[in-house]
């Protein structure tokens, strides 16, 4: 290929001249010539390196938190293994065959609680179940965020809230289509919601990974009871069940068991295992009844102070069922408060046999159904009391 300098020379007019220089330097003919005399030009025609993009400081202070958090992760699960293999030694098992439920088994064994709350009690879970995760980087390294709700500073939270109209929007367009149609709503697709309750603030902040108000959990559930009303929001079940979740899990305790009959033709159900404190019952619900109450062959007179007759009456109170049922307990052990505790139990338990679904519902949302397992703390060692320390005197 013959050199463009060359060229160039041999056209004596200098418009021609000026001409082949521009075109020269458009072309940077410095990535082809190779002779001496062209030095001139190639020094006008450098090329120029793309510049590399900046990193922001926000995207430098991500990546060095990134790094401090996968550090630490990684110290973490180290120690956990550790941990895992030292349990596994200590229970006789091969460690690499110790499951979770292997750890969970040793830990009972080896580090008997009697904590009554499942959360107070020793664990020993992966690093990443117990660690709150983290959010992904949400810009790039020039500092452009990659959501478009970045600068609502809560923009997963907006982001849900836009995916809550647009599905409302979607049913209302649907439902203009069946109007128009001149159909209606089948009613017995209606998403039916007892038994379920909304996701509580501090669980939906996990799920979010980000902290709102009181304020802003209120529109949340305003504006998921607007979605789940619509005439057609079976349509977005899915959607909606991501956000609710059941209100007990489903036990053998939870099946209600079907009454009997007695010898007069009354239905009749007994519970069982009475629990309060060291108190221990067996409660007896017929229906229909006069509103007699038996306790130990005594009416209610049984209980001498009032509040634990109020204890008694409170899920008869609650149900609406005073005066429609006969109810005769045996109590023993325990004092009037833990036997009004255990009598209160056993009463709500049994007129689940006798009421409806949504009764029942509001029933184990007041706490009714659920047995309370406090005890009484025991002194200790030491100390003048459970909590209460002897007094200090300097002299």
């Amino acid at each position: 290929m013959a050199n463009i300098a060359q060229i160039i020379t041999r056209f004596s007019l200098p418009s021609v001249q000026n001409r082949f220089l521009i075109a020269a330097k458009t072309c940077q003919p410095i990535l082809y010539s190779t002779s001496a005399g062209t030095s001139n030009l190639s020094e006008d025609t450098s090329v120029t390196e793309p510049k590399k993009g900046k990193v922001s400081k926000a995207m430098k202070a991500y990546l060095e938190r990134a790094k401090a958090h996968d550090e630490f992760m990684k110290v973490q699960n180290l120690e956990f293994k550790l941990g895992k293999r030292h349990l596994a030694n200590m229970m006789g098992e091969d460690p690499e065959t110790f499951t979770q439920d292997d750890i969970d088994r040793a830990i009972q064994y080896l580090l008997p609680s009697g904590l009554y709350d499942k959360k107070a009690r020793p664990m020993m879970k992966p690093p990443e179940e117990v660690i709150p995760q983290r959010k992904a980087a949400e810009f790039d390294e020039t500092g452009r965020p990659f959501h478009s709700m970045f600068y609502t500073g809560r923009p997963n939270y907006y982001k849900m809230l836009f995916d809550i109209v647009g599905n409302i929007n979607n049913l209302n367009a649907f439902e203009d289509r069946m109007i128009r149609k001149q159909l209606q709503p089948d009613p017995t697709q209606q998403i039916d919601t007892s038994g379920t309750e909304w996701l509580k603030k501090d669980v939906l902040e996990k799920l979010l990974l980000e902290d709102i108000s009181d304020k802003e959990y209120e529109n949340f559930v305003s504006a998921m009871t607007r979605l789940v009303q619509h005439p057609y929001s079976y349509r977005e079940l899915a959607f909606i069940d991501q956000y609710r979740k059941p209100l007990l899990a489903k036990t053998d305790a939870d099946q209600i068991p079907k009454p009997r009959l007695d010898e007069n033709g009354r239905s009749f159900i007994t519970i069982y295992e009475c629990l309060r404190k060291s108190a221990r019952a067996d409660v007896t619900i017929i229906a229909p009844g006069s509103g007699k109450i038996t306790i130990n062959g005594e009416d209610i007179t049984y209980f001498k102070d009032v509040q634990p007759r109020e204890q008694v009456l409170f899920p008869l109170i609650f149900c609406d069922m005073v005066g429609k049922v006969d109810v005769v307990a045996n109590v023993e052990n325990g004092g009037y408060s833990g036997q009004a505790g255990a009598i209160r139990w056993g009463i709500a338990m049994g007129l689940r046999s006798f009421i409806d679904v949504e009764t029942m519902d509001k029933m184990r949302m007041a706490g009714l159904l659920q047995r309370d397992y406090r005890r009484r703390e025991r002194k200790k060692p030491g100390q003048a009391g459970a909590r209460r320390k002897y007094t200090w005197k300097k002299r």
